[in-house]
């Protein structure tokens, strides 16, 4: 078969996949922001001193980074409304979804970063008399996120990425967007060219942008 690559089809619909590329964009960001703090405060019951909130913290960071995002989507949309009585909906679901596996994810990230600031730090704060809560907010925090935010960042491509997979409960994503006018139009290899194209443009600058922060962290921790 001959197939006739169709420009005015991509530029027909480029305005219909760019918004789907915002709403994208905008679900990301939403369970980026949840996610980070739901992964610090995980990572700080990992390293508590209590061993059941360590065990606890443990399963859900291995069962979520060891299961697929799709099997969690798929059991928190159709499950989890059967056992709790509550209608969630797609759009909720898929953000509970992806804020689960960035907390799992995350955790990890957070961490490394608190193995890795020194201890004298955490004495002084102790010899100026902080309380627990005072030295996760004024030392802890502060320098974890510092340190996390190439890592942080990888995980945010990740995330994004991962957010294709919404579209399979229903949400008006970029992929959703792009399947319909697929189908609509017979046009799969214009339109889902241009959809992963568009995925690319986000993605790329992100992990170039990760490669230079690590590079500059490795520098100053050299220096």
């Amino acid at each position: 078969m001959d197939y006739q690559f169709s420009f005015p089809v991509i530029s027909e619909y480029f305005v219909v996949l760019l918004r789907g590329l915002v709403t994208t964009i905008e679900f990301t960001v939403v369970c980026l922001i949840l996610g980070v703090f739901l992964s610090f405060i995980i990572c700080l019951l990992r390293i508590s001193r209590f061993r059941l909130l360590r065990l606890v913290s443990t399963i859900y960071v291995e069962f979520f980074r060891c299961t697929p995002v799709l099997v969690q989507l798929f059991w928190i949309f159709f499950c989890l409304p059967i056992i709790i009585n509550v209608e969630l909906g797609n759009t909720v679901s898929a953000i509970i979804a992806l804020t689960l596996f960035m907390g799992a994810i995350g955790s990890e990230t957070f961490r490394s970063a608190i193995q890795g600031i020194p201890k004298d730090q955490l004495d002084t704060g102790a010899a100026l008399g902080l309380s627990s809560f005072q030295k996760i907010r004024y030392i802890i925090f502060p320098q974890s996120i510092r340190i996390s935010i190439p890592t942080l960042l990888s995980n945010c491509v990740s995330l994004f990425k991962e957010s294709a997979l919404v579209s399979t409960v229903g949400m008006s994503d970029l992929m959703y967007v792009g399947q319909n006018v697929s189908n609509t139009t017979a046009r799969p290899v214009e339109i889902l060219t241009t959809v992963a194209l568009l995925y690319f443009a986000v993605a790329f600058p992100l992990t170039r942008l990760v490669s230079l922060l690590e590079r500059r962290l490795a520098d100053r921790i050299g220096g």
